[in-house]
């Protein structure tokens, strides 16, 4: 090989060692925002329940169980997939839970108008959802892993994560209550399926 040779591989083997502090400062990044909106999401639960009024918030009060269409919580088995198809499910989880925080936000505007805070709260988890669910596809592309073609994805069809007509008072509440719950519940699973890559365990 020639000296000229020689030279045109140099700048190509440089360019694939400083790809690795680049992803590693991403990856860094993205889990200390996770973390930080795991804070937000328990500050958010907390203001939610402060403003249903009666039975919520009472000791032994145990919301029914409705269905939130087009997120589930994280399965069982979660923390024993490997960890880019545990963020493919972190990703297709904060993708679905903008639309229905949006929907939770619009009812209670209806229910509670004179709660502002909770509302900016409710909007500001859309937005925040948002960026972490990029954060975390452009983590994925870093690491050369798609973020779709999940299997046993938490979400459903596109369609189905349109909000269902609007259900009564009661029922309202407690549906907003479990999607505030859903959003703490894939914030804070993404910050320890970032944790692993973070704290260099294996996959």
């Amino acid at each position: 090989m020639s000296q000229r040779e020689g030279s045109l591989e140099e700048p190509k083997a440089e360019s694939s060692i400083s790809l690795l502090p680049h992803l590693e400062a991403k990856i860094r990044q993205t889990h200390s925002l996770a973390r930080l909106l795991t804070k937000y999401a328990e500050q958010l639960l907390q203001e939610y329940v402060q403003h249903q009024g009666e039975p919520f918030g009472l000791p032994g009060f145990s919301p029914p169980r409705l269905p939130v269409a087009g997120l589930s919580a994280p399965a069982p088995g979660h923390a024993g997939l490997p960890v880019p198809e545990r963020l493919r499910l972190d990703a297709a989880a904060l993708a679905a839970l903008p639309v229905l925080l949006d929907g939770v936000r619009r009812r209670q505007a209806e229910l509670n108008p004179r709660a502002p805070r909770l509302l900016r709260r409710l909007e500001e988890a859309a937005r925040q959802a948002r960026a972490l669910g990029a954060a975390v596809e452009t983590v994925l592309a870093a690491l050369g892993a798609s973020a779709h073609g999940s299997q046993g994805s938490p979400t459903e069809a596109a369609t189905a994560a349109a909000p269902a007509p609007a259900p009564g008072g009661f029922s309202a509440k407690v549906l907003g209550l479990h999607v505030c719950g859903l959003y703490g519940e894939w914030v804070s699973r993404t910050e320890g399926d970032l944790g692993q890559l973070v704290s260099g365990a294996p996959a």
